[in-house]
């Protein structure tokens, strides 16, 4: 495994971050540590990383919160270590914007790879599709300029939501799977599908009117999800 950036690791065990460290340094990445909230925000503050990964459960200032502050500043991608069997922070992590989670006890290969998987994903140029522009009723995507709009009013997305809705919008009436839209919209192999179902949820709060009662992406039971064009 060889990469290139600079990683911030928080963690609030001493032996997890020099374990970390050491696997991302040998892999070629520049790595600086922080054992709490506090000091993650104000390295963070200093020089802002390529990439973070990020503990969820430390005392004080907690791993989500930290990820929350830092998604009011930036889109940096940031990869979260949770305790196994925590699956509501790790929806609440990916529901902050949080780009992939590794669940501890964790293999530092594991964690290497996924963090280049995350990195490759954010460093990819921008693809430009023809046509540029999706439609949908008042729904408007330029995907070009990555901006997406509901009735001419700006929707706030995450990459990942917009990547998501693109998708969708570029292919209605074709149900997909969530391991599908896993590899299809994010590149992945591997992966929680729960990590579609977060997504999804989301942008349903966002586009739909009624999000407890879809009509745009609608679920197809046994098999995934399916966006269905409004109704002229």
């Amino acid at each position: 495994m060889t990469g290139t950036g600079h990683i911030l690791v928080v963690d609030d065990d001493e032996t997890v971050r020099d374990v970390v460290r050491r696997y991302l340094e040998a892999g070629g990445f520049t790595v600086e540590l922080a054992g709490n909230g506090d000091e993650a925000l104000r390295r963070f503050a200093g020089r802002e990383p390529d990439l973070v990964v990020l503990d969820v459960m430390m005392p004080g200032m907690s791993g989500l919160e930290v990820c929350r502050r830092m998604r009011e500043r930036t889109a940096v991608p940031v990869v979260l270590l949770t305790a196994l069997g925590e699956e509501e922070d790790r929806i609440a992590g990916l529901r902050l914007g949080a780009d992939d989670y590794v669940t501890k006890p964790f293999s530092p290969r594991e964690l290497a790879l996924r963090v280049m998987s995350v990195l490759r994903r954010a460093r990819l140029p921008a693809r430009e599709p023809a046509p540029d522009l999706l439609t949908d009723g008042g729904l408007r995507l330029r995907l070009s300029a990555h901006q997406a709009t509901l009735d001419g009013r700006p929707l706030s997305l995450t990459t990942r939501e917009f990547d998501l809705l693109a998708f969708f919008l570029a292919q209605p009436g074709t149900a997909f799977s969530r391991e599908e839209l896993l590899e299809k919209v994010w590149g992945w192999n591997f992966g929680d599908q729960s990590t579609v179902t977060v997504h999804v949820r989301r942008l349903r709060e966002k586009i739909e009117d009624d999000p407890a009662k879809p009509t745009r992406i609608a679920t197809v039971w046994g098999v995934g999800y399916r966006y269905d064009p409004v109704r002229p």
